[in-house]
């Protein structure tokens, strides 16, 4: 589930980073980035899984997917977390740093 979850969010960021690109300065690209990333660990992660386990990979309890799905819901959360704090350190339109200073 937390492979799935990320891999959604990372196929949404990657369709608004697309649409958005050329008029952009939010860094979107940074999310994309971050989710891909978090996808590929997952996929790693679930291809050792697949090894140790067996065939047993593919009949998950429903604590554990109650588990993988909240772990899922809380690595797309922080991405977003990471990426608001890089954009408000970064402050591309110096909208931060305007309020700030009033």
């Amino acid at each position: 589930m937390t492979l799935l979850i990320t891999v959604l969010a990372a196929c949404v960021a990657t369709i608004v980073w697309y649409k958005i690109t050329p008029n952009s300065t939010m860094g979107i690209g940074f999310l994309v980035l971050t989710y891909w990333g978090a996808s590929l660990m997952w996929l790693c992660d679930a291809i050792f899984e697949y090894r140790e386990l067996g065939a047993e990979f593919f009949t998950p309890s429903v604590e554990d997917m109650i588990n993988d799905i909240f772990l899922g819901f809380s690595v797309v959360a922080l991405g977003l977390i990471i990426w608001l704090v890089r954009l408000m350190i970064k402050d591309p339109e110096g909208k931060l740093k305007q309020n700030l200073s009033k």
